[in-house]
């Protein structure tokens, strides 16, 4: 008997082989026979990601502030005008320029409508009604991002991803925003949630709804997206985008039809003019290339560091994540690059690529310890141990000032939103009163809070030299008209100013520590009936303002007073 033996190598399983081009994924794991690993295939399920998103939308809904007057003038007015057949106009809703579309009005009317209805004369609750509806379109979009995202990378990347989704201070802000930069906001996180789940026919037509509907500048910040799906899925991609493109533009036009009373097109008229008429965004003022930069780090402090990196670390990252993740994330460096480029910037500009961001530090966070795995060692290292329990302490430090960012943004500059409220308690000053605003102009909070016993709001001279909006005009011909007030250059009209402010039966004022007299000081003329505080930006030292730290936040920071002042009867 030959009692020497051959060692045999085990066959390996049906289908596999010792080597693979396509990179590790959660579900290259084995099965185990007790199903945990099929759990974790599966990712996270649909409600609590959504419950929890829903909730913390909830919450800026009805806590957020107004943050950019373009928000109330250009889109809270206009819905204000459908409704109730008063509000203020700008220059781009002229008929002239119908730079403005509609149909992204009429989408949030769908909300304000019915709320209209309910609520009656109650505005505010209208107002907070159109919110909760941003939010819960918000919400749906994010859960099927997160969803996507854990079933195809794991759980622990969608966890991570939803958890900054819902508390990082600039999603918390943007997303019950009334703003086309958010609603491309919204379908940037729902298409790329569809390529996730390869439905690219649907994420192509998505794409191109968050460009026509939402921000068409937008556009470039889909072309990843969209030119992952045609390479993916052609045919279906490109019949479902051209379908979409063509069916959203003629009701686009018809509807900048029937309100600007001629045929034009607000998408194509506001991509003229600031694409090749020569926009002059400058006349609204300019930023250096680091504005984003700093605005990021704001907005989402460690985690849009982390998010920045994650084209540096690729390399390790690629390991575990297909090329899928990398077409998800691509567009926040080509947006990021392509608007610190342009001379005038906002906020809000970045909102497209805020859910990225949160993705792109999620990444990041969950594969710090492949940074210090040996490539070809199978034993764990040290090292490798203490950053895995490192990556939770990173997401609670995020998520920490992400949360003292929004208190003290929502605590230090609520005032306006909670002041304009309070006079529908002075409605005995009667039918037929005015409201003044000055230099106050830029935070006035919509018509939404106006009381209908006030007639009219007039803004007074305080030194403003650019053009201020105007109520819009049923004479003229509402919606269709073309004021001869308006332009687009800047330039203050002579009307758009009370002449005669003896008029005013309500002043609206903030009243600073300046070496400068306000109109409440003349206490002969002005009572005080509310008085919110504000906090003063320029006196208060920056790590104090943007954060809120406990105890130091009261103590080193300095306040304003935002006043509503009364005519006293003579």
């Amino acid at each position: 008997m030959d009692l020497t033996t051959t060692r045999q190598r085990r066959p390996l399983i049906a289908g596999s082989s010792s080597s693979s081009s396509k990179p590790y994924s959660k579900t290259d794991k084995p099965g185990r026979s007790d199903g945990g690993d099929a759990a974790e295939n599966r990712g996270l399920g649909w409600f609590l990601p959504f419950i929890a998103l829903c909730y913390l939308r909830y919450m800026s809904a009805t806590s957020n502030i107004v943050h950019d007057c373009d928000e109330v003038f250009n889109y809270w007015e206009p819905l204000h005008y459908l409704l109730y057949k008063s509000g203020f106009q700008t220059w781009e809703y002229s008929s002239n320029f119908a730079l403005r579309s509609y149909l992204y009005i009429l989408f949030h009317e769908l909300a304000g409508r019915p709320a209209a209805w309910w609520f009656g004369d109650d505005k505010v609750r209208v107002f907070y009604a159109v919110r909760l509806f941003l939010g819960l379109v918000s919400a749906v979009s994010d859960t099927v991002l997160v969803v996507a995202l854990s079933r195809k990378y794991g759980k622990r990347l969608g966890t991570y991803a939803v958890a900054m989704l819902c508390l990082t201070s600039g999603c918390f802000f943007a997303s019950t925003s009334f703003l086309p930069s958010s609603f491309s906001m919204y379908a940037m996180s729902l298409s790329s949630g569809l390529v996730l789940f390869e439905k690219y026919a649907m994420a192509v037509a998505v794409s191109v709804v968050g460009v026509i509907l939402g921000w068409p500048f937008s556009i470039l910040a889909f072309l990843p997206v969209v030119i992952y799906a045609l390479v993916k899925r052609f045919k279906q991609a490109f019949i479902s985008g051209a379908v979409t493109s063509i069916f959203l533009i003629g009701v686009s036009v018809l509807v900048d039809y029937y309100y600007y009373k001629r045929w034009t097109s607000s998408v194509l008229n506001l991509l003229i003019y600031n694409v090749l008429g020569g926009g002059e965004s400058h006349l609204y003022g300019t930023e250096g290339p680091l504005f984003y930069i700093r605005n990021g780090f704001n907005n989402f402090n460690l985690c849009f560091v982390l998010a920045i990196l994650f084209i540096a670390l690729y390399p390790v990252i690629r390991r575990k994540y297909d090329r899928s993740l990398l077409v998800v994330i691509s567009p926040m460096y080509i947006w990021l690059a392509f608007m610190s480029l342009q001379p005038h910037k906002e906020e809000r500009f970045l909102y497209p690529i805020y859910p990225l961001i949160c993705v792109s530090a999620s990444a990041v966070i969950e594969n710090i310890p492949e940074l210090f795995r040996e490539k070809y060692s199978t034993r764990e290292s040290l090292l490798v141990t203490i950053t895995k329990y490192l990556r939770p302490v990173i997401l609670g430090l995020i998520l920490c000032a992400s949360h003292a960012r929004t208190f003290s943004l929502i605590n230090g500059y609520s005032a306006p939103l909670e002041v304009y409220k309070l006079l529908e308690h002075h409605d005995d000053a009667g039918p037929g009163s005015v409201l003044c605003v000055g230099s106050e102009w830029h935070r006035y909070p919509s018509s939404f809070f106006v009381p209908d016993y006030i007639s009219e709001v007039r803004w007074i001279d305080d030194g403003f030299r650019g053009l201020l909006p105007f109520p819009f005009n049923d004479t003229l011909g509402g919606t269709a008209a073309s004021p001869p007030y308006f332009n687009n250059k800047n330039q203050a009209s002579d009307e758009q100013f009370l002449k005669n402010i003896e008029t005013c039966t309500f002043l609206i004022e903030l009243q600073l520590s300046r070496p400068y007299p306000y109109r409440g000081s003349d206490l002969s003329t002005w009572e005080a009936i509310a008085v919110l505080p504000y906090l003063d930006r320029e006196l208060s030292p920056a790590k104090y303002r943007s954060f809120f730290i406990p105890y130091k936040w009261q103590e080193k920071n300095v306040f304003g007073k935002y006043v509503i002042l009364r005519r006293v009867p003579k």
